[in-house]
């Protein structure tokens, strides 16, 4: 049955049921916190070994038995450039199958209120920057991660078709490039931040005289911290309703060099950067217009440098325990 859509978003009950998928994730555990932080009582969370949301049945059977009213679906299989380039099946037959069997299920226990996260790659490689959401589909993907958008694509479809068949005011947010706490640090499928502070902080134990970096370090990359995004998540559940997606960012963005040159600060390097301008660059530039957001009456609050500056201390501070 078709519901209402006449809804005008407002304070969640910090005593619902709340899901959050992917909780031990980068954005699943800041936006956990968050809501700990706010007060939130009946939080629910499973590991991907409790249960695998790639199995449609046991999805169905969590919901039934939890009946979440809230939900944020942050669970996502990720990686960087790497990754992505060489495992494109996989990003893609995951993340559809995950998305499918919660968004599905949510659906099926009239969920009242489901955030879906998704990512700034699903934006045309050549898209006009600032990107504004309208920029969805019209236009090629970067080919390096296009499997991964392709995915995330079709969450936002799935996100607005419910809207209109069953009139549930589900959202859909476009984080830019996160970084933060719980981050993954492997050199094989990390993103470039924490692969940075990685690389980096590796070479001051090692003495390293030199770092050499993925392609030219001229591609233009926005950066938010995670805590930031989950603070965002949340604001968005209770004061936004729409069927367009809403990107979550900065506005402002740097290059990978100065990226680059950021972490060596904070890390303590003093030795040379290099270039390996063999490898691939990806997409020129990716910054994000946050205006509907801005409208919406969100900003983020954490500089670039004093993010950098945190994640880098909590990562020797974890290091024993990161994702690594």
């Amino acid at each position: 049955m078709t519901k209402d859509l006449n809804f005008l978003p407002g304070e969640l009950d910090r005593t619902s049921t709340f899901y959050v998928a992917g909780h031990r994730g980068l954005v699943g555990s800041a936006i956990w916190r968050r809501l700990e932080a706010e007060g939130f009582s009946s939080l629910v969370g499973r590991s991907s070994t409790e249960l695998d949301l790639k199995d449609r049945d046991a999805v169905f059977r969590f919901f039934a038995e939890t009946k979440p009213r809230y939900v944020v679906l942050a669970a996502a299989k990720v990686g960087g450039i790497l990754a992505n380039n060489t495992r494109p099946v996989d990003f893609l037959s995951e993340n559809l199958r995950i998305q499918v069997n919660v968004l599905d299920a949510a659906r099926e226990q009239g969920v009242e209120r489901l955030l879906f996260l998704g990512s700034s790659c699903i934006y045309p490689k050549l898209a006009g920057q600032p990107i504004r959401e309208e920029s969805l589909l019209t236009g090629h993907l970067e080919p390096t991660n296009d499997a991964y958008a392709i995915a995330k694509i079709a969450g936002i479809i799935h996100v607005q078709a419910i809207r209109r068949q069953y009139g549930l005011p589900w959202i859909s947010a476009m984080p830019t490039n996160l970084y933060g706490p719980g981050d993954n640090f492997s050199p094989q499928g990390s993103h470039v931040l924490p692969a940075l502070i990685r690389r980096y902080d590796e070479a001051v134990i090692s003495r390293a005289s030199t770092v050499t970096n993925w392609g030219s370090g001229s591609p233009r990359r926005e950066f938010l911290h995670v805590d930031d995004m989950a603070a965002a998540c949340l604001h968005l559940m209770e004061n936004y309703d729409g069927a367009d997606q809403v990107n979550v960012g900065t506005g402002t963005d740097v290059t990978i060099k100065e990226l680059a040159s950021m972490v060596a600060e904070a890390v303590g390097f003093e030795g040379t950067i290099a270039w390996d301008t063999s490898k691939p660059d990806g997409t020129p530039q990716k910054l994000l217009d946050v205006s509907k957001l801005a409208d919406a009456g969100w900003r983020a609050r954490t500089s670039l440098s004093d993010g950098i500056k945190s994640t880098v201390d909590w990562y020797r501070a974890n290091i024993d325990h990161v994702r690594a």
